[in-house]
């Protein structure tokens, strides 16, 4: 019993261990959405709104770094613990090949067609100027993000986190120096606004592809080369499309149904807009916490069926869980005290901070749905190799449920825009039961690694 509970203490410790650097890096990713919005908030309204809208496609495109990241994660993870770093390399240039071509996809049109692209979530002609500003200058980011962003998942992997976690807070504190000279005009530099912002980000992703590089060459595990997109990896790029597909569309999905509440509330007028930009950075430090468990985890629990500890790997999985319930209750508290700072703060009209207050509120209980099941669908469950689970849940929970709902109360009912927001916020504990029991299957938990790749 006592040598029992000595091993569960022990892995508490090193899923804590493996967390504590991503909340470091997420923190600071949230500081800089913050920074942003406080920043811009001296501008004025519009420019947060403008920004807040712009930036949904950047969120898109994030998901589809995630999703790559944690499809080759499912792979490198359960290499990781195999000790093949040949079979990881390979995944690598897998993922960089889908990576760099989906920049381009969403590159391009951010500087050709800007204000077709702001046209999608808004009439107002005001945020269309601003926003597109922001997208043209933008773009440049997406394709050193593409690079960047799958070679530190695969650190991740295998489990270099403080080094990923480094390269990452870097970049961000260049992004928040950068935003404060651009947006305020300091050191004799021009007073840009929003487009200010736009290239404060694309600066600091340039400097941190190339530092990218630089850790690479002084790395003894895994090397970031471009060329090894062009590597043919025969039976692992199967096994890649088999796992990382389900994974990225799942990913996509989730984040253009989460993009298409956006929508709703962009036609509900940008008093709820600019509610929302405030509610957005609140709800990310409320789930920092949640999300480093949920990468932790499928870290954790990939390494262990890598190496064939399938028990103990289970028993890893409900120990997540556990942190997870905690870090959502931690959240939610987080937000209740942010509250009365976030009103004080906030210069919006007076009906937006009425929309502030109750958002707030209705976010101080959605964290924990968000905490369940993200570590079970991005985290444990694909540490198993299921992604194709997480596809469909989600698939029907958004687009067969809280889209349509979303859109149906808001544009058919014409409830008030506090009711249609709650009634979105109900998307994630409708899928509860059946992610709860796809867990309890145990079906996700597979060894998904190959003798000879």
């Amino acid at each position: 019993m006592g040598e029992k509970r000595k091993a569960s203490r022990e892995s508490y410790r090193q899923i804590l261990l493996l967390a504590l650097p991503i909340v470091i890096q997420n923190l600071f990713s949230a500081a800089i959405s913050s920074a942003d919005v406080i920043m811009l908030n001296s501008v004025g309204q519009s420019s947060i709104s403008a920004v807040s809208l712009a930036t949904q496609y950047s969120s898109v495109l994030y998901m589809v770094f995630y999703g790559l990241g944690t499809g080759a994660t499912m792979l490198c993870a359960q290499y990781w613990g195999k000790g093949n770093l040949d079979a990881i390399e390979k995944v690598e240039g897998i993922a960089l090949r889908f990576s760099f071509g989906i920049s381009l996809l969403f590159a391009l049109p951010a500087a050709a067609v800007p204000r077709l692209m702001m046209t999608v979530f808004t009439s107002d002609q005001e945020l269309i100027q601003i926003g597109s500003s922001y997208l043209r200058v933008i773009s440049i980011s997406y394709l050193c993000w593409g690079f960047s962003e799958v070679y530190l998942s695969v650190l991740r992997s295998i489990e270099r986190v403080k080094i990923s976690t480094v390269l990452n807070v870097g970049a961000l504190l260049i992004n928040i120096s950068l935003n404060a000279v651009f947006i305020y005009g300091l050191f004799g530099a021009p007073r840009l606004g929003a487009q200010g912002v736009a290239i404060a980000t694309s600066i600091s992703r340039v400097i941190q592809l190339i530092a990218c590089f630089g850790v690479s060459a002084a790395s003894k595990d895994v090397h970031l080369r471009p060329q090894a997109m062009f590597q043919k990896s025969g039976v692992l790029l199967r096994d890649f499309l088999r796992l990382s597909v389900p994974a990225l569309a799942n990913d996509i999905i989730w984040s253009v149904g989460f993009s298409m509440y956006s929508v709703i509330m962009g036609h509900m007028g940008s008093d709820v807009v600019a509610a929302n930009s405030i509610v957005v950075v609140v709800r990310n430090f409320g789930t920092v916490l949640c999300y480093s468990i949920a990468s932790a985890s499928g870290i954790f629990v990939g390494k262990e069926i890598g190496a064939n500890r399938i028990e103990d790997a289970d028993q890893d999985a409900g120990r997540s869980m556990k942190l997870t319930v905690a870090a959502g209750v931690f959240g939610g508290v987080l937000v209740a005290v942010c509250i009365p700072f976030a009103l004080s703060y906030a210069s919006l009209s007076e009906t937006a901070m009425g929309y502030l207050r109750v958002m707030l509120l209705i976010n101080t209980y959605y964290i924990m749905g968000t905490a369940v099941n993200t570590t079970l669908i991005a985290g444990i469950f694909r540490a198993g190799g299921d992604s194709r689970f997480g596809l469909i849940c989600d698939t029907i929970d958004m687009w067969c449920y809280a889209v349509p709902l979303g859109f149906f109360a808001a544009f058919v009912l014409k409830l008030p825009p506090m009711w249609v927001y709650f009634l979105l916020c109900t998307d994630e504990f409708v899928k509860w039961p059946w992610v709860l029991h796809n867990y309890k299957s145990k079906k996700w938990l597979k060894n998904i690694t190959r003798e000879d790749v």
